[in-house]
């Protein structure tokens, strides 16, 4: 079994989605994968399929001299978007983007920096159903951070033509989730679970989520996962951009119950921006624990 981390300079890779001749804006099809996704960019959606068209199109027009052309610097390019190919047998085969170090590999086994082995599960669907999409997690180029991508694939013949994207924002179900794992650490060790909610390198930071913690006893921020100079604050003091003590708005909701949600304005990791947030926040023991996200 194969795991690579994508090197610094390797961007993201892979792409494909089911597409037509004539391209047409988001259809009940790409709406559907929206609402898997949640808060997707249908702008995105379209954009790749417009991509994927047209790289499925000249394939059909040119075969494998096609693969060339995709490889050919910002030939079939649109912003990040780039497309890739990959043979039914595993071998990856073209890629317009800095994937191309996999040019020649048996990419089976390759999994993603999450550990998901998301080229077998493009592999099987395309056998199978012809066509669909995939999330993982790879590099941006544009920003130096691993984050969530989703890439659509149609394969043509033996072989699979991919365009992704990524998706900065996470949705309230990934925050809900992130949730539960960070009160389940803090009820086995809070020290470590603290420590652990500040690792950049760890698995309670992912794209716009992270875990807070506030002591209830003294109202002391105890663990953020985004603004680590917050720790040892005073909760009390903490105010949105609204002027609102959120962390004392917390501790009330909390006063009669053991989960509990807050809206507010505050600074988005991602795209360094104030925007409304939505924060689930639970109870564990003297602790309040928090992950929020921020809705689109």
């Amino acid at each position: 079994m194969m795991v690579v981390r994508p090197p610094r300079m390797l961007r993201a890779v892979v792409v494909a989605a089911a597409c037509c001749s004539v391209i047409m804006p988001a259809s009940a099809a790409d709406r559907a994968v929206a609402s898997e996704v949640e808060q997707l960019d249908v702008a995105k959606v379209d954009r790749a399929k417009a991509l994927l068209a047209r790289a499925v199109a000249h394939y059909r027009r040119r075969g494998d001299k096609a693969l060339d052309d995709f490889a050919e610097a910002g030939r079939f390019e649109d912003g990040e978007l780039y497309v890739y190919v990959l043979a039914t047998d595993g071998k990856f085969l073209a890629s317009g983007g800095s994937s191309s170090v996999l040019v020649g590999r048996d990419v089976t086994d390759v999994r993603d920096s999450a550990g998901k082995p998301f080229f077998r599960e493009i592999l099987k669907t395309a056998r199978e159903k012809g066509s669909g999409h995939v999330e993982y997690r790879w590099l941006n180029r544009m920003d130096q951070r691993e984050e969530r991508k989703l890439a659509f694939f149609k394969r043509v013949g033996d072989r699979i033509i991919s365009v992704g994207f990524y998706i900065p924002r996470a949705t309230a179900s990934q925050a809900r989730v992130l949730l539960d794992q960070a009160a389940a650490a803090m009820q086995k060790d809070p020290r470590r679970a603290m420590t652990d909610f500040g690792d950049l390198n760890g698995a309670y930071i992912q794209d716009d989520l992270y875990v807070f913690v506030v002591d209830s006893r003294d109202m002391k921020m105890v663990a953020h996962g985004s603004l680590p100079h917050l720790v040892d604050s005073d909760g009390r003091k903490i105010t949105d951009a609204n002027g609102r003590h959120i962390v004392v708005e917390m501790a009330e909701k909390l006063r009669d119950a053991d989960r509990a949600e807050l809206d507010y304005t505050w600074r988005n990791p991602m795209t360094r921006r104030i925007e409304s947030k939505q924060t689930f926040i639970q109870k564990v023991d003297q602790y309040i624990v928090g992950v929020g996200y921020y809705p689109r």
